[in-house]
């Protein structure tokens, strides 16, 4: 039996009769998850899959973005609105024929739609950048060893005069 450690993982390896057994952390997955509810893109770090940590940014920061712009487009365009019905002609789109009332009225519920399909993305985004560190780090502690191998196979079957496809899963010992 011998004894070894990696300096690329840090996990520690046991080698008995070419057999390679991997210690597994079961806290890795759970700890992803949770530094990356607490600042997205942490988890992905947390794996050393730092590729990733601008992605999420971007997804994320992309979506905010939308939802900031629809909102402030929505509080204008309803506060002219407002102003209108109290009675005032000082709105900023009193000058544009094309703004009446029901414009207005139609600009502010677009505007509202964009503005809570942009937050529910954004959520989406920060629960799919959980799920992610998550699932990396499980699939990081699997091991694939060259022993086992998947392969597909395509063979022309002679008596039907057809094609056929296969699948092949090997396992050495």
């Amino acid at each position: 039996m011998g004894w070894s450690q990696t300096s690329e993982t840090n996990d520690l390896r046991i080698v008995q009769d070419s057999i390679v057994v991997l210690n597994k952390d079961p806290l890795r997955p759970s700890k992803a998850a949770f530094y990356s509810a607490i600042l997205p893109g942490l988890g992905q770090a947390y794996n050393k899959d730092y590729w990733k940590v601008p992605l999420v940014y971007v997804a994320i920061g992309t979506s905010t973005y939308y939802y900031i712009h629809s909102n402030n487009q929505y509080h204008r365009y309803r506060d002219a609105y407002k102003r209108r019905l109290a009675g005032f002609n000082d709105d900023e789109f009193q000058g544009n024929k094309y703004l009446d009332n029901q414009r207005l009225l139609d600009a502010q519920k677009g505007f509202q739609r964009n503005r809570d399909l942009s937050m529910l993305i954004t959520v989406g985004f920060y629960i799919l950048n959980i799920v992610e560190a998550n699932v990396a780090a499980h699939l990081k502690q699997f091991n694939v060893s060259e022993n086992l191998s998947l392969d597909t196979d395509w063979y022309r079957d002679d008596l039907n005069n057809g094609n056929h496809l296969g699948l092949t899963l090997k396992y050495q010992f």
